[in-house]
């Protein structure tokens, strides 16, 4: 009887270990400080666009997850290295992200903006940033594309949009380029209202995935789950809620 148990006992737990992964809590990173798409709200809790996206989708697929709030430039290798199951962080679906991590179908589409302060005339465009301090967002796309075409003086790189706009208002830099919705949620806000603008048009138009370590068995079933959302309004009424408008 011993031996029965022994025997038994040491099945159960390999029948444990070679359980799926889809069965266990999944770890889904999300940017720290991403408004309107991720961000603590006043009870201290983590909200957003991409908060309630992610949860609706995984009510959809019948998934448990645990969020896991981290530095956006920590994300990718994360998934690359198995820690994380999932990242829905306001990622650009870029194609050298795509070579060493899985996308989701796009979920939102948007461009970089050019902010500076409210009495700025020397900043018209990408063209006026030759010579001037920049401040963007450390990993992003935002960072590639002012080092490829502003021939700025320096480029600052902040982990997260706070300090990223903070260097813009205390006179740190002359301009930030960033993510159109994030820009836009700025402009709105208090601390933004009447005190700055947007100059030039609206570059680099690009779209948003979640991202998945290679091979990710979740990613077909996510793209099914998004299209269920859009054909069934909920999605636009999430776009609604947080965008002030209908999906572009």
């Amino acid at each position: 009887m011993k031996r029965f148990w022994t025997i038994f006992t040491a099945v159960a737990a390999m029948a444990m270990l070679s359980a799926p992964a889809t069965a266990a809590t999944l770890i889904v990173a999300t940017d720290t400080n991403f408004p309107p798409f991720e961000f603590k709200d006043a009870s201290g809790k983590h909200t957003g666009f991409d908060v309630e996206l992610w949860d609706a989708l995984a009510k959809e697929i019948g998934v448990e997850y645990k969020l896991q709030p981290m530095d956006f430039n920590g994300i990718i290798p994360g998934l690359q290295t198995g820690q994380l199951d999932a990242g829905i962080a306001g990622m650009t679906i870029k194609p050298e992200r795509a070579e060493v991590i899985d996308f989701s179908d796009p979920y939102y589409n948007a461009g970089l903006l050019i902010l500076v302060k409210a009495d700025n005339t020397d900043i018209n465009g990408i063209a006026d940033l030759k010579g001037k301090v920049v401040s963007t967002k450390l990993g992003t796309t935002s960072e590639d594309f002012v080092k490829k075409n502003a021939q700025a003086k320096e480029v600052k790189l902040f982990p997260n949009n706070d300090a990223m706009i903070l260097e813009l208002m205390s006179g740190g830099a002359d301009a930030v380029i960033f993510d159109s919705p994030v820009i836009a949620n700025f402009m709105r806000s208090d601390a933004g209202k009447g005190k700055v603008k947007v100059v030039g048009p609206l570059y680099m138009g690009q779209s948003y995935g979640i991202g998945f370590p290679k091979g990710s068995p979740l990613v077909p079933k996510v793209n099914e789950a998004l299209k269920k959302l859009k054909a069934s309004g909920a999605y636009n009424a999430l776009y609604m809620k947080w965008f002030g408008t209908e999906p572009k």
